[in-house]
């Protein structure tokens, strides 16, 4: 009888995600431990876990890596992804500390489901197979569906978990048909193979059927038009603090699944689905920014604002080459630290003993909280990309990429959105800075963790604005060996 052989086990490329995992572990295992453990333990040990993985990804940058047989690769996109994954899990520590014991949610629990939602993101920008591609969106989506629910006594809560998980459940499924149908087409999950094995026939329709099922479920995670109504109820709903992390970390990992099925397994996307793509692009960004006109709730705002944002990422994936793709690399990491910083700024505001969540709330804040009111300015400049922030630039690269790529009515069609997206963002400023409160005035609840936050999305989206050059080639460099 002949031996069985094993494959072996290497773990050097898992090592950010296992730093992760064993974070996780350990929060749980604290809260088993005595009672003289302080409560604040958990979240440093979470912090810490995350800071950990982020030194660890910085120092293998330009060390590629593959194991389980090519199922996990860790190169440099893969590497550039944990950073901006790692960055919006640490913002997410930071502003959930003070924010969770006002609320009464501090608990064990919520770390750890922060740190399984994380590691789950981080492994699908480093999926080499469409297996763990599954397994990496349901780690992270199941985790997220849970502290989505995070506040059991509120409704909305309740109502944003329960929407969640039955829309998310419903485009997992399309997306385990499609892995099927590929299998079936390709003989593989393996996105390297699957290439191999399709070259020439890509219009195999089994083939076809299943990436178009694929697509699908990717459509849900990035929250692209037609698949995009779960968005602004699980915004609102939801702790705002778990928002930050949908809307950053999660969305940041589903590009980076979606952007390397299309530049592996595709090679880019097929001329004759360009059309297709270009129409959602120009749909999910008008829809987005003409729906969040009418919104007075400033979560769900910013929700129908994220729906847009994720067009004006289309654009890049659509333009395709390095520049187009590493503009939208280089996209994902100004607005990670763009939205961040404009929900952080949510969680340190109350009015009448509640969350400031309504664009009333925030009227004449400049005059009683001129920093605060500053900084959310600021943010929501950025949003609409105003230079010298780092929005201004990560709109530049994009729509200068489509125009090179010869979609100038594309680019067209963005640039008009990007007006209209000013209307609604200025509207917050106006109240501000020109109007005066009704009624019980906001006020701003001290928090050097939450503060520290701010700082730091503050800081990176000057410096991304001011000096774009290194971050915008690391973007490219990292995306560029996927695209030969």
């Amino acid at each position: 009888m002949d031996a069985i052989t094993f494959p072996p086990v290497v773990l050097g490329p898992l090592l950010p995600t296992l730093i992760v995992l064993a974070s996780a572990a350990l929060v749980l295992l604290l809260d088993l431990g005595p009672r003289w453990i302080s409560r604040d333990l958990p979240a440093g040990v979470a912090l810490a876990g995350l800071v950990a993985a982020l030194l660890v990804t910085l120092g293998r940058w330009g060390t590629a890596g593959r194991a389980f047989r090519d199922m996990i690769v860790l190169d440099n996109f893969a590497l550039f992804f944990n950073v901006v994954i790692c960055y919006a899990a640490a913002l997410v520590v930071l502003l959930s500390m003070d924010y969770l014991r006002r609320t009464g949610s501090d608990s064990a629990e919520y770390w750890a489901l922060v740190l399984f939602a994380t590691a789950g993101m981080m492994l699908l920008a480093a999926a080499g197979d469409l297996v763990v591609v599954f397994l990496g969106l349901e780690l992270m989506s199941l985790s997220l569906y849970v502290l989505a629910g995070l506040f059991k006594r509120e409704l909305a809560s309740g109502e944003a978990a329960l929407k969640y998980f039955l829309l998310g459940a419903f485009a997992s499924s399309f997306l385990v048909y499609g892995i099927a149908l590929i299998y079936g087409a390709a003989g593989t999950t393996s996105l390297d193979r699957i290439a191999l094995a399709m070259a020439g026939r890509t219009n195999d329709p089994l083939f076809v059927i299943g990436v178009g099922l694929l697509l699908v479920g990717f459509g849900f995670k990035i929250s692209s038009v037609p698949f995009h109504m779960w968005a602004p109820d699980v915004y609102q709903g939801a702790p705002t603090s778990v928002t930050v992390l949908i809307a950053t970390g999660s969305k940041a990992a589903a590009f980076a699944a979606l952007i390397r099925v299309l530049a592996v397994q595709l090679r880019g996307v097929p001329a004759d689905w360009s059309a297709l793509v270009w129409v959602g692009a120009a749909v999910t960004m008008t829809v987005g920014n003409v729906v969040a006109i009418a919104q007075s709730n400033l979560k769900r705002m910013l929700a129908y604002s994220s729906i847009a944002h994720v067009g004006y990422m289309l654009i890049g994936l659509l333009a395709g080459g390095p520049g187009g793709v590493g503009a939208v690399l280089f996209y994902l990491l100004t607005y990670t630290f763009t939205t961040a910083g404009a929900f952080g700024v949510i969680t340190l505001c109350e009015r009448a003993r509640a969350e400031a969540v309504d664009v009333a709330d925030y009227t004449g804040l400049a005059r009683r909280h001129p920093v605060l009111a500053a900084a959310l300015a600021l943010f929501l400049l950025s949003l609409i990309g105003i230079p010298p922030l780092a929005g201004f630039v990560g709109k530049f690269y994009l729509f200068g990429a489509a125009v090179r790529a010869g979609y100038l009515w594309l680019a067209v069609i963005a640039v008009l959105n990007s007006a209209v997206a000013a209307y609604y963002y200025l509207r917050v400023v106006v109240l501000m800075y020109m109007r005066e409160p009704e009624g019980a005035a906001t006020s701003y609840v001290p928090s050097f963790a939450g503060g520290l936050a701010l700082t730091i999305a503050l800081l990176a989206i000057v410096l991304l604005g001011v000096i774009p050059a290194p971050f915008a080639d690391l973007a490219q460099a990292a995306v560029a060996p996927l695209l030969r």
